[in-house]
């Protein structure tokens, strides 16, 4: 079933799940050969088909030709390979802000065959350890601004024996900037399989422990054939901007894998707020713009007091349903398309979108070529339209867990079950109606419940809790946590801040509790197990 492979270190293609737990692929119209180095294509390949000079990517105040591009990354894979012993099939962590030396660094370990696995910088030294730990990752690249978290990571682990830092700026002046520095412009890239596993996306499960998600490199094109060529039609004249992390999928293939694809440019920012967006669009002219619900409707707000997004064509909308409000409102204001889509982690990106000539308010829409989708009950019966399932997918990607049991619960009987609610109206559009799971959703962020309770449940003030996902009209849900104090604790305005700053510290500040509960008790069953339905109750 798979192709022949280039690493010499197997544990990736060791760790796949067992073929038979695998769903149903089909490449029907994704042909690629069978030796194929996804960091190639994405970047040499492009000079080689005339986009040298072309900008691929704008950052930290400097831009990068599609030749300049080709040149660093070849260079800094010359020196993992050559100083820091880099074999086919290592895992190497990256672990920095969007930036373009971030990309640079992704590239450059791809063509050295690799299987990298990004990182967001918000990760602290426990987060970052579970990676580390769970794809026995010998190897990291740090933007030299976090690089303390990593080093604190490396303390602990028994696996993680380098910690080599890169200037995430312009000036090239760390480490890993000045092994580079002397390398060559040309790399004879590894001679990689298309079924060799390039990338590990890490996503959370509903507790907290990480699961690695295995794409190859096959997968890496196969999203910017058929999504972006597809559905957004993407041209070397592109400017894509954006704010999901480059370590999550929808950051990678928004903002590196399509423009790179295509010949197109990437305008990065490394603290992509709202009003950051709107001046990057109208510095930058951008055209594509990749975020989620909650920034498109501060960048309306920007609209009234004179920003100029007209550059922009097309609006990607993902990480949560796009609200239908949202879409009326920017469609008026803005006469530009925004296309709402769903995607995940286990099938790397977005696999039901809208189109600009197909597209409806409050909808998903329909499959991304290649895609299949159903709406189905537990015993994977379809249920009429109109009623709400499970919703099931199959393509061309589809989910591969690294050595993880969760892989039996995401697909049943070879389609990917992605732990939302689905049903399709009339016309057959796929609208969004919840999610299956208790995984909180939060302006695009996936966070676990569990994992924030074992945080409070650290402080000293709390005796017992329980987070839930509470609606919220900006950022889709909230991280809500009902808490019950300590007799001597004061459950005042003070406590509640003192607990958000303990939990911003101990996990990714994304995650902490907007909305915190003070209780006099949980409820529970009879055995003692909290019911958090009964919350959710509440709130709904």
């Amino acid at each position: 079933m798979l192709g022949p492979t280039g690493h010499t270190d197997g544990f990736a293609r060791a760790n796949l799940p067992p073929v038979e737990q695998w769903p149903d692929i089909s490449l029907d119209g994704f042909d690629y050969p069978e030796w194929l180095n996804a960091g190639v294509e994405l970047c040499d390949a492009q000079v080689g088909a005339g986009h040298g000079d072309r900008v691929a990517l704008i950052g930290n105040g400097r831009t990068r030709t599609y030749k300049e591009l080709a040149d660093w990354s070849n260079r800094i894979a010359h020196a993992l390979v050559e100083d820091y012993g880099v074999l086919p099939g290592h895992r190497v962590l990256i672990r920095a802000p969007n930036n373009p030396a971030m990309v640079a660094c992704w590239l450059a370990a791809t063509k050295a065959g690799a299987v990298v696995v990004n990182t967001m910088p918000m990760l602290r030294a426990g987060e970052l350890g579970k990676i580390v730990d769970k794809a026995e990752i010998g190897l990291a690249l740090c933007d030299t601004r976090i690089l303390d978290g990593m080093v604190a990571c490396a303390k602990d682990s028994r696996f993680l024996k380098q910690v080599i830092g890169f200037d995430g700026t312009a000036n090239h002046d760390a480490e890993l900037d000045r092994a580079a520095l002397s390398k060559p412009v040309r790399f004879d890239a590894v001679r990689t399989g298309r079924d060799d596993v390039a990338l590990l996306g890490f996503t959370s499960g509903t507790t907290g422990e990480p699961k690695a998600t295995m794409h190859f490199h096959r997968d890496l094109l196969i999203i910017a054939d058929g999504y972006a060529r597809d559905v957004l039609q993407v041209t070397p004249d592109d400017v894509f901007v954006g704010s999901p992390p480059l370590a999550f999928t929808f950051g990678l293939g928004g903002l590196a894998i399509f423009p790179l694809r295509f010949g197109a440019a990437a305008a990065l920012l490394e603290q992509a707020s709202p009003a950051n967006m709107v001046e990057l669009i109208e510095r930058h002219r951008a055209t594509i713009s990749f975020t989620a619900p909650t920034a498109y409707r501060a960048m309306m707000a920007a609209m009234e007091e004179g920003a100029d997004l007209s550059s922009l064509r097309l609006a990607v909308s993902a990480g949560e349903t796009l609200p239908a409000p949202v879409y009326d409102e920017w469609t008026r204001r803005t006469g530009k398309p925004i296309l709402d889509g769903i995607g995940s982690t286990e099938m790397l990106h977005i696999f039901i979108t809208n189109s600009v000539d197909d597209r409806a308010p409050g909808a998903t829409g329909r499959p991304v070529r290649g895609y299949e989708a159903r709406i189905v009950d537990e015993d994977m019966a379809d249920v009429p339209r109109g009623e709400i399932g499970r919703l099931a997918v199959r393509g061309p990607t589809g989910c591969r867990y690294l050595n993880d049991p969760r892989q039996r619960d995401y697909v049943r009987d070879g389609w990917n079950l992605t732990g939302d609610s689905f049903y399709q109206d009339e016309d057959g559009r796929f609208r969004f109606a919840a999610r299956s799971d208790d995984m909180i959703v939060s302006a695009g962020y996936n966070i676990a419940g569990p994992e924030v309770e074992t945080a409070l449940l650290a402080h000293p003030m709390v005796r017992e809790c329980a987070v839930i996902g509470a609606p919220d009209p900006d950022r889709g849900q909230i991280v809500e946590a009902h808490v019950v104090l300590v007799e001597e604790a004061a459950p005042d305005a003070l406590t509640i801040r003192l607990l958000q700053d303990h939990v911003k510290a101990a996990i990714a500040p994304y995650k902490y509790p907007r909305s915190v509960r003070f209780v006099d008790a949980l409820p529970k069953t009879p055995t003692g197990k909290i019911q958090r339905f009964r919350l959710r109750e509440g709130e709904r």
